[in-house]
């Protein structure tokens, strides 16, 4: 089921659904019986990619996501950190994926994503120097060695955060296992979660659903609009495409979960 929800999702996302509803349109049309058939699936497929590869489609897709939780303040030397987080002992930092290439450092080998959770993190730890840094995700096979909480956790050694801080909990295998780990593991201790912004409605959907005292902590805001006006915010490209597939697979994500009644 794991699987067959991940295969699923890969072709529902807005490049890959556009891009099979253009190959089916393009078999239609060489096959020469099912030419009005042919043209309609190509030319939704084209007209479906300039959509999701507009940017302002892209930021109304991901925004509402993002403003549910705000950022954590940055703080001056010396200011105490806010209520909620004080009272966390833990920060976790939930996976962002990472590559396997060899030769590079872990900072370098993490996804996007996962190297703004990872800089959020250790702002966060140097706020709370007490507080130990819980790293999550498996690795990029049943047969990797070396898992992606493994990867973070040199990360943020190469970052000034003391291995002995560090503890890592890499069996989960996507973020509803994370937070029920995280569950059996603290109870109701308050607990710093880091992830991205539109990633977070998901996860602390999560969390109220397993009864974790989860305190938000988003990072890798996505949907940065410019306060001016610019004619290059209104045009097509990856980033505008991006943003989309982003926003259309938390909102799949949240629909599967409540289906499943797990949030």
């Amino acid at each position: 089921m794991f699987e067959l929800k991940k295969a699923l999702t890969y072709l529902l996302m807005p490049l890959q659904f556009s891009l099979l509803l253009m190959v089916a349109g393009l078999v239609l049309l060489w096959g020469g019986r099912w030419v009005r058939w042919g043209r309609a699936l190509l030319t939704a497929g084209v007209l479906l990619l300039l959509l999701f590869s507009h940017k302002q489609v892209g930021l109304a897709l991901l925004r509402p996501l993002e403003a549910q939780y705000p950022a954590i303040v940055e703080l001056t030397p010396g200011s105490p950190p806010p209520a909620n987080l004080a009272a966390c002992r833990a920060i976790v930092v939930l996976g962002g994926g990472h590559s396997s290439t060899p030769g590079l450092p872990a900072v370098h080998r993490l996804s996007t994503s996962a190297a703004y959770r990872m800089m959020e993190s250790v702002r966060l730890a140097r706020m709370q120097p007490e507080a130990e840094l819980i790293l999550t995700g498996p690795g990029l096979s049943a047969a990797d060695s070396e898992t992606h909480g493994m990867v973070l956790a040199q990360a943020a050694q190469a970052l000034g955060v003391p291995a002995g801080r560090m503890v890592l909990l890499t069996a989960a295998r996507d973020t509803e296992e994370e937070i029920n780990a995280l569950r059996e593991r603290f109870g109701d201790t308050p607990v710093a979660v880091v992830t991205s912004a539109w990633h977070m409605p998901r996860t602390m959907a999560y969390a109220r659903k397993a009864g974790l005292n989860a305190v938000p902590c988003p990072a890798d805001f996505t949907a940065r609009a410019n306060a001016d006006f610019r004619w290059s915010d209104w045009t097509c490209d990856l980033t505008g495409l991006e943003r989309s597939t982003k926003g259309i697979y938390e909102r799949l994500g949240l629909l599967w979960a409540r289906l499943r009644g797990r949030v």
